[in-house]
């Protein structure tokens, strides 16, 4: 096998790996693994069950996470019955917007968790602050950075 085989399949584990650690399925890091760096980047589900030596049911499951997370769509097929898969444009971007509304959700949470303290010792509610604070930064700042991205890549 060429070199670029083997650093293909260590790419699309370390995608993997990446996305384990965040507590998403190993599969669907490793099939978006396979579409970040696919050539076409479409790919059918066919393509992905030979390539990742995974079942159609898996592949198909992991695919409509993925597709949920707004990192990947399906893809126009130019085949009658089949189905492909491309890394969605702008996907990070959705990517990370997912992320940012489940970080509101938990500052709410965190809001009403400060608001249970507020007659207790102030040292009870630290560590709820600090994720207060941290979220609240992060509501704040993270839609301007993800904005300015979309302007410079005019997505």
């Amino acid at each position: 096998m060429p070199e670029r085989y083997y650093e293909e399949k260590h790419f699309i584990e370390d995608i993997s790996l990446y996305f384990e650690q965040m507590g998403i399925p190993r599969m669907a890091g490793r099939i978006l693994g396979v579409l970040l760096i696919a050539n076409p980047p479409e790919q059918s589900i066919d393509d992905l069950c030979e390539q990742l030596q995974a079942s159609k049911s898996a592949i198909s499951t992991s695919a409509r996470l993925l597709s949920e997370m707004g990192l990947i769509e399906r893809a126009p097929s130019p085949l009658p019955r089949r189905v492909y898969f491309r890394f969605q444009p702008g996907g990070w971007i959705k990517f990370m917007r997912m992320y940012l509304r489940m970080m509101a959700s938990l500052h709410g949470i965190a809001e009403r968790g400060l608001e249970l303290l507020k007659d207790e010792d102030p040292t009870l509610s630290e560590r709820l602050q600090e994720a207060h604070d941290m979220f609240s930064l992060i509501e704040d700042e993270l839609p301007m950075l993800l904005k300015r991205i979309e302007e410079k890549r005019q997505i």
